[in-house]
Formats: C-alpha cells, structure tokens, sequence
C-alpha cells in the first residue's frame, strides 16, 4: 500500500470521509470512485479551468462605470478620455478582482460543505455582460444606474431563496419547454462572442459602421480613443488576441485542462513587456501607474467603490425587465448547469432529480443575494465544473478545493488586475461558441 493508498483510507475513514461520503467511508449512499487525492487534483482542475472569470468580469463590470461619476460634459459625454473618471475606473477594475474571486471562493466553498457536489460557482457569464452593457449601459449610459442593478440583483437572490426553499425553482424549470431552454443558452454565447470581438472588453476586431451598424475595423487608434484613418486592420491588440484565439483553439483540440486560461496568460505574458507596440502598460501616467502596482505582484486590494452600494429605488420599469431576465435566466442556466453536472458525475437519480439538488439550489440563491452585496453580478453554475468531474471529482471535496485555490487569488489582484482586454477576448469568443453549439440540440421540426 502506498503513501497515497494509507492516505486516501485514513481520510475515508475518518469523520470527514463519512461527512463527504467518500467511497470506504461507510457512509449512506457513498459516492463510488471518490477518494481524498483524486477530489484534489479534481478540485485544481476546476479552479484552472474556471480562473479566468476573474479577469474577465473584472474587465466586463469595470465597463459599466460601476460607482464612477462621469462629468465629461458635452465634450466627452461617456468619459471616454476624462482622467478622473478613468483614475475611478482603476480602482474599480481591483475592486471586481477582489470581489470576484472572494464571492467565487465563497460560494463554491457554500456548495461543497452543505450540498456536496463538486460544482464550482462564480459570476456568469452573459448574465455579466447583460448587467453590464444592456441594463447599466457602457460607463453608464444607461436610465439604469450601476447601484439600482445591484439593488435588482439582491432583490433576485432572495426571489431566488424562497423559490427554491418551497421548490418552486424546481417545478418553473421543467415548465418552460426545452428549446426555449437551450436557445436561451445560444442565444447568450452569440452576446458574449459579440463582445469579445468589440474592442471595450475584446480583441477590437469590429466597431461602428455608419451605414451598416456594425464593420470591421482593428484600427490603430490615437489617445482620445479614435481610429486613426487608414490604419484598418493594423491594430496589433487585434492581431495578438486574434493569435490568443488560436492558442486556446488548438488546446481544446487535444484537450488540454485548462485551455481558456493558457490562452490568457500567453498574451497576457506578451502584453506585460514594455516598449512593444502592444504593450498594456505604455509609457503614459496611466499606464506607468498600471505598471508599479503591477511590479508588487502579491498584495490583498480591499473592495473601495462596489460595497453594499445598493440603491433600491425601482421606479424605473426597465430595472423591472431587467430583474425578470436575471431570473428567468439564471433559472435555465444554473438548473441545466447542475442537471448535467449531476448527470455527468453519476449521481442522478431514476426519478430525474439528483443527490443535493434542494441544498444545491439553495446555495446558487445566497450566492446571488451575497454577490449583490460585493457588487457583482449574478453568480451561477459553472460548466467548467465539468473538467474537474472529468478528473474524478465526485464530492464537495473537490469545491472546497477550489475555492481554497479561488482566496489564494485574493493576494495576487495586481497579477489578475493585469489582464488586458485583447486577452479576456478570445476567452470570451470560445466560451460564447461553445454555448451556441447547444442549437443542435433544439427540435427545428416542432
């Protein structure tokens, strides 16, 4: 018997073991082929898989303006180019570093200890471009102010609570017929790709077009933000996401654990070298200013700007909109996350429920609320859950490793903070392709 063997028998036989019902525990319905070392490893994997989120949303959030004022005036009405505004902008990126890999810490720590499943959780994607450009607008320029989404989102998380508390989430989601479902899911991949090919959270690659709305552009642009003219196609932010792209393709293609992730470092890498033409850190106040919080590397950034900021005046009927789609949303996304998970993991009973699904749901719900109150937006579900399951992840275990890896990325904000958004775009072009390829699925013949 090796070291590991003792181990995974002494940990199994333990009160842990029994809690988590590892497979030798003894336990009422212990999950086969689950052993102390194999939820680990499963539970790095996941974390691997999932830790871009918190780059991206970071970057998506930021995009809304959050609590920022903007007095730009006439001259500047979006504060595209105001050095306050963008000075707010900073600190708001590391705000949503913190915040997100806190309230993912957290709320995947909640589905690992109380409903057992190896299910990571965090704030979803689509639902945070949703919140982000739809409700709260780019730097606000929406009716909707930042504070009133938040204030919506709270208000779904405790919707959220009793619904599943009374098992009402339950039955509205075997309701609602299966193609809405799944074209729910496209129809949200094709937001995020759209996104991640504009230049605001993306690789640049399209932008407006008087005449058609939408064309090509990865133009050179000058400091207030303008394409500079016949300079198309020239952008070398462009061409490096567009290189990021093809990293995270060609890994998916041998399935290589953690391939949205690689993608991101490698350019953010590339980006991080001053003096070349695609530099993230340019020899600017700002982006001198970037550069010496990135050089501490290690440092824990408390949250400043996006704190029980919640403003619960709702008299506006588009925050009402707006709050029904978190929840219809959040409804079909984290219920077919955790079906499929459940299914894939092997502990999906005849009757088609699945072990935890009570606690599971109720976890997701306190999730949502208590991620209002950091400021973020809806948490959900993660698909990414899937390659931690793959590596044999079967309990909480595994989530409880994860989040142990999601508080370590609390100290490494200036790292996380880093990302520029040419190397978040093609993380979000591949997540987005991946959800719409849920169309085969639709019945076209109804």
């Amino acid at each position: 018997m090796t070291f590991f063997d003792r181990l995974n028998h002494s940990v199994a036989t333990s009160g842990v073991g029994k809690y988590f019902r590892l497979e030798g525990s003894g336990a009422r319905r212990e999950r086969a082929g689950s052993k102390f070392t194999t939820e680990l490893r499963a539970g790095l994997t996941t974390f691997v898989a999932m830790a871009y989120i918190i780059s991206v949303n970071s970057l998506i959030v930021t995009d809304s303006g959050g609590t920022c004022v903007c007095n730009g005036g006439e001259a500047d009405p979006i504060c595209k180019v105001d050095p306050a505004y963008l000075d707010c902008l900073a600190i708001l990126k590391l705000d949503m570093v913190t915040a997100t890999a806190a309230i993912a810490c957290f709320s995947t720590l909640l589905m690992g200890l109380f409903a057992n499943l190896p299910i990571g959780l965090a704030p979803g994607m689509g639902l945070n471009a949703y919140f982000a450009y739809t409700v709260v607008g780019f730097h606000g320029s929406n009716s909707i102010k930042y504070e009133t989404a938040v204030a919506a989102v709270f208000i779904e998380g405790i919707l959220f609570i009793l619904l599943s508390i009374f098992g009402v989430r339950q039955w509205l989601a075997r309701l609602i017929p299966q193609s809405i479902k799944i074209a729910t899911g496209a129809g949200i991949g094709l937001y995020l790709c759209f996104i991640g090919l504009q230049s605001s959270a993306g690789i640049g690659l399209i932008g407006n077009d008087d005449a058609t709305l939408v064309g090509l552009v990865a133009c050179v642009k000058d400091a207030a933000g303008e394409c500079i003219a016949g300079t198309r196609m020239e952008s070398p932010t462009t061409w490096i996401g567009l290189f990021g792209f093809v990293i995270i393709s060609v890994c998916l293609l041998f399935r290589v654990k953690g391939a949205v992730l690689i993608g991101i470092l490698v350019v953010s890498i590339m980006s991080w070298f001053r003096g070349t033409s695609f530099t993230y850190f340019p020899y600017t106040p700002l982006g001198d200013s970037k550069f010496d919080f990135f050089k501490k590397v290690v440092t824990f950034h408390p949250i400043q700007t996006t704190m029980a900021k919640m403003d619960f005046t709702l008299d506006n009927a588009e925050i009402w909109v707006a709050l029904i789609t978190f929840l219809y949303v959040d409804i079909m996304d984290t219920t077919g996350t955790l079906y499929s998970m459940a299914k894939f993991g092997g502990y999906m009973y005849k009757n088609g429920d699945f072990d935890g699904s009570s606690a599971a749901f109720l976890c997701d719900a306190t999730a949502i609320t208590v991620g209002a109150v950091f400021g973020v937006p809806p948490v959900t579900a993660f698909v990414e859950s899937g390659a931690g399951i793959t590596e044999g992840g079967r309990t909480g275990l595994t989530s409880i490793t994860t989040a142990f890896f999601f508080f370590i990325s609390l100290f490494f904000a200036p790292i996380f903070a880093s990302f520029p958004p040419w190397a978040t775009g093609p993380a979000l072009m591949v997540v987005g392709s991946m959800m719409v390829k849920s169309v085969r699925s639709i019945n076209w013949d109804y």
